[in-house]
């Protein structure tokens, strides 16, 4: 299903003034990729760096191009490890995170 417009704009509204949000939207989507869940991992990535609007800054720091950065995230996107691991360490230092896996 769809996001609603009113929805899209709380969940941007809120990233923009929450940097605890922020940070689990970082966390949830490392958690969604370790689960296999690729397609709730890309959109939550790619809804943080909409909010944010540091898709370009992030795109030049990993050495590729905006459009590159925004198909890798896209619902036909298919980021290899490497881009993955490297987009993760970039937003996770953004927001000052230390991501690390820990066993239940």
């Amino acid at each position: 299903m769809p996001l609603t417009r009113d929805f899209r704009d709380t969940v941007m509204a809120r990233v923009k003034s929450d940097p605890a949000f922020r940070s689990e939207l970082i966390v949830e989507a490392t958690n969604a990729f370790l689960m296999d869940d690729m397609e709730t991992g890309k959109a939550l990535l790619r809804d943080y760096l909409n909010a944010t609007e540091s898709i370009a800054a992030i795109a030049r720091e990993l050495a590729i191009n905006e459009k590159s950065l925004r198909r890798m995230l896209g619902p036909k996107g298919n980021p290899t490890l490497k881009n993955f691991l490297s987009l993760l360490k970039v937003c996770s230092s953004a927001e000052r995170l230390t991501l690390q896996v820990c066993c239940h």
